[in-house]
């Protein structure tokens, strides 16, 4: 909560505008792009992320498809987990939302803009409904941020397990799975505190349909976490030895 205090009175010039902005952007009639939007997001997040004291270190950029329709598969370690990937993302995304968050004062302006989706977990027929619609999505060459802990972890950058549904929407697509490792995003807004503070976000080597079609999606899942679990301990064994 401080932390989001500071970003806020650090933009406190700035805030009511881009707000307008977003309530405007988001609606349905709205005719902006999917580019245009997306700037938007990227400008205030930007700016938010300094007014905060939180920098983005992003790595492996390169890895990223050149043609839109992919879907990244990071792992969930608190609500800044968002904004870590609009500022460092170079192509535009949406993601997928568990219901209970979608009418969450800012993040519902935000969702709205992105055009986000929201799924209920506890109802199978719409959860399916909602992976359907993003196959279709991805194959239309729209990007998405799905993660595949299902919640966000309370452990730090200790991992959970990845759950072999949430990758359904990339075998029907048959598009390609980017796992991205996300290191230190809890700080920002689950720690007490104003610190200056670097979320690392790592953008690995893609797996393409080529790469995954025989494989279950429990395989995939697996496979997914423990290239995430390598990187995030290649990263923390050599802060260590800093």
């Amino acid at each position: 909560m401080k932390r989001i205090m500071l970003m806020v009175l650090n933009n406190i010039l700035f805030a009511p505008y881009w707000f307008l902005q977003l309530v405007l952007y988001g609606r349905k009639n709205d005719r902006h792009t999917v580019e245009e939007r997306f700037a938007l997001l990227k400008k205030i997040t930007v700016h938010a992320n300094r007014g905060g004291r939180v920098t983005i270190q992003a790595e492996g950029l390169y890895h990223l498809p050149d043609e839109d329709g992919f879907i990244l598969y990071p792992n969930h370690q608190g609500l800044f987990d968002v904004l870590a990937f609009v500022e460092s993302c170079s192509h535009p995304f949406t993601v997928v939302m568990k219901k209970e968050v979608q009418n969450v004062p800012f993040l519902k302006q935000v969702f709205s803009v992105m055009r986000a989706r929201a799924i209920d977990r506890e109802d199978v027929r719409q959860a399916m409904k909602v992976i359907l619609d993003m196959a279709e999505d991805v194959r239309r060459g729209i990007n998405y941020v799905i993660f595949a802990e299902g919640t966000r972890s309370k452990n730090g950058n200790n991992l959970q397990d990845f759950k072999g549904g949430s990758f359904k929407a990339a075998i029907k697509a048959k598009c390609p799975i980017v796992p991205v490792a996300v290191i230190d995003s809890y700080k920002p807004f689950d720690v007490n505190s104003i610190e200056p503070v670097t979320v690392q976000v790592h953008y690995l080597k893609p797996l393409y349909y080529e790469d995954y079609k025989d494989l279950k999606s429990v395989e995939i899942a697996k496979t997914v976490k423990t290239m995430i679990q390598e990187k995030i301990n290649e990263k923390i064994e050599e802060s260590a030895k800093k």
